[in-house]
């Protein structure tokens, strides 16, 4: 029988099946060998062990789409990554290094502010002008209200979205404006995996609606970008796109360069101060471990 996982919580996986059910699940022995392990978002094949306790072993996992590590997820047709506006106070250079790191996997990516109800309307439209050329869609909204949550149900139809953001902001309770039922749902969980405790320290999707899953998942602190030689990091900034071939001297890479196309659409205003001064910060940093890595 195939079926989607929609949750994974101490080696059991929890399996939505074409039948309706939703199985308690191990994974044969032979993902651990391969060191496979089964992501929530995977499609796969599973075998019925117990009818009535709705007990099984997955046996396949179908070939993926994408996967991503932080948040550990698979088959993602996006990302909305949620940051608060106050309380806490929104991390831009934890929010950019997210943006790379969709890039990279080439997933399109979905800015929601939550908390907007919070700041002045100068405040919103500070946040509107760093972003507004990132390449993502942005969303204020307030998830306690209820207010812009159409907005972002709109946004979600149709796609499988992974949500993200650290702690704090607001994911779980705009999760369980969206799915009411999320929080029953969490009553629903095996106590040989948790004991039914409502907490995000898994993975979970839920159905929205016909062909429209959301992802919840772990906040972060912290993230690491796969991977990358210094000089592709410009072309995971979609701002500096117009500019590309433009400046005096083929394949700048914006830093210190004479005559830099970029350098001057910041100092004109055409590109966000924040975005740069975070671009010039990663990009440091990948030099830096460049440095050691060949010292």
């Amino acid at each position: 029988m195939q079926g989607k996982i929609i949750k994974g919580i101490a080696g059991f996986y929890y399996v939505y099946a074409e039948d309706g059910n939703t199985y308690e699940c191990r994974a044969k022995g032979i993902f651990r060998k391969d060191k496979f392990k089964p992501l929530v978002g995977d499609n796969v094949d599973i075998t019925v062990l117990d009818e009535k306790e709705l007990e099984g072993s997955v046996t396949e996992i179908h070939k993926r789409k994408n996967s991503l590590i932080r948040p550990a997820v698979a088959n993602v047709d996006q990302a909305l990554v949620i940051f608060a506006l106050s309380r806490p106070t929104p991390n831009l250079p934890l929010l950019d290094r997210f943006l790379i790191m969709m890039k990279q996997k080439e997933i399109p990516t979905i800015i929601c502010f939550n908390k907007s109800d919070m700041v002045s309307e100068e405040e919103r439209e500070h946040f509107r002008q760093i972003y507004r050329d990132c390449g993502s869609k942005l969303l204020f909204i307030s998830a306690k209200k209820g207010e812009g949550t159409d907005a972002v149900r709109d946004c979600l139809r149709g796609h499988m979205t992974t949500v993200a953001g650290p702690s704090g902001v607001g994911k779980s309770t705009l999760i369980n404006h969206l799915v009411p039922e999320a929080e029953m749902e969490t009553g629903k969980i095996s106590e040989k995996a948790d004991r039914g405790k409502h907490t995000t320290r898994h993975s979970e999707l839920f159905r929205l609606e016909k062909d429209s899953y959301i992802l919840d998942t772990p906040g972060f602190t912290a993230l690491e970008p796969e991977a990358m030689e210094k000089e592709e990091l410009r072309f995971c900034f979609p701002e500096f796109d117009p500019y590309e071939g433009s400046c005096k001297f083929q394949g700048c890479i914006h830093d210190r360069e004479p005559g830099c196309a970029v350098k001057e659409a910041v100092e004109d205003g055409k590109i966000s101060k924040e975005r740069y001064e975070s671009y010039i910060s990663f990009f440091r940093e990948l030099k830096e471990r460049e440095r050691r890595r060949y010292s």
